[in-house]
Order: structure tokens, then sequence, then C-alpha cells
């Protein structure tokens, strides 16, 4: 590497959308299934590999894979981040009800 992190990039949902409809449409066309994600991927200007994890990615979507769908995924984002802040609130109301105990307690007094 030359200094510099390849950092996964946000890709345009359309130019996502445009490589799966093109695969899909030029299946037929090719010898395999490789041979015409390497032909779109190279005709979009993205890796062959990304293009097919967006048509693996639309064909589980689209319930003809089996895997982990897109909504699946961002439910289990959504529920991760709100498991990680209701752990913070009840550490909060831990220690609120430890120091509350105490200030409580008689013999501090």
């Amino acid at each position: 590497m030359r200094g510099w992190l390849l950092w996964p990039r946000k890709v345009d949902p359309e130019l996502r959308s445009r490589a799966v409809r093109l695969v899909t449409e030029h299946r037929s066309e090719y010898s395999s299934a490789t041979a015409v994600r390497v032909q779109v991927a190279e005709s979009l200007g993205v890796s062959p590999e990304s293009v097919r994890r967006w048509v693996s990615q639309h064909e589980i979507d689209a319930g003809r894979a089996v895997g982990v769908s897109t909504a699946e995924r961002e439910e289990m984002r959504r529920l991760r981040a709100e498991n990680r802040r209701l752990r913070e609130v009840n550490d909060v109301l831990k220690s609120a009800a430890i120091f509350f105990a105490g200030e409580l307690d008689p013999r501090n007094r």
C-alpha cells in the first residue's frame, strides 16, 4: 500500500442498480456468470467483486438465494444501536441507584 488506506466508498444506488440490471439482462449472452460480471464491472468502472456482491445481495433480497436481506440487516443494525443505548441508560440508572442508596443510608450521617 502506498501510505493511504482503502476505505470503502459510498456507491451511488443508481450505479448499483444499473450494474445489477445489466448483469441480469445480459447473463444469457455470456458463457458464465463471472464473464458477464467482469464485463459489466469494466464498463461501469467498478471492481468485479463489487458487482458480484451487488448481484448476490439483489438475489437474496428478491428471495432467489439464501442469506440476510438488506431489510433484515438494517433492522439488526437498528436493534444493536438501540440495545447499546439501553445498556448505557441502564448503567447510568444503576450508578444513580447506588449513589442515592448511599446518600439515604443513615450510617452515613
